[in-house]
């Protein structure tokens, strides 16, 4: 007799109050997000990612510090606009940047330009004739960190 198999979808197809409860979350969540993009200009509507509200702060994400401080500027037409279409009260805004940390960039990664060989070294042989005995150690970890880096390209 051949047993049969069960689908992954047959469990989420039942209804459950926590699923339920969490996409009614997103969705609200995308439609703070519609009504913030509806009063910023064009082009700081468009790098407005995602927005969330917790205990009366409105956290909005966006992918560089300029665009972050653009919406800064718009701050109170934000909270105003917010303030007629949530159900939950708003008093601050919170303005965060999208990074590597978050685990979600936009931006390409740049690789590291490593000094060559001889320019290491002349760092090393004049971190040795440095007076300051902080600013000579430094320089020696950096050159032998450099030549270390070096090594592995």
């Amino acid at each position: 007799m051949q047993k049969k198999s069960i689908s992954f979808y047959a469990p989420l197809s039942c209804q459950n109050r926590i699923i339920n409860y969490y996409y009614q979350q997103i969705q609200q969540q995308q439609q703070i997000l519609q009504h913030i993009q509806a009063v910023l200009p064009v082009a700081l509507a468009k790098q407005t990612r995602h927005c969330l509200i917790k205990d009366k702060k409105l956290t909005i994400y966006t992918d560089s510090a300029i665009w972050a401080t653009q919406l800064r500027f718009y701050s109170k037409i934000i909270l105003a606009n917010i303030a007629q279409q949530s159900c939950e009260p708003v008093d601050t805004i919170q303005i965060k940047i999208i990074t590597e940390s978050t685990g979600v960039s936009l931006q390409v990664a740049r690789p590291a330009k490593i000094p060559s060989a001889a320019t290491i070294d002349i760092m090393r042989n004049d971190s040795l004739n440095v007076s300051d005995n902080q600013l000579q150690q430094a320089l020696l970890k950096l050159s032998s960190t450099l030549q270390r880096l070096s090594g592995k390209r």
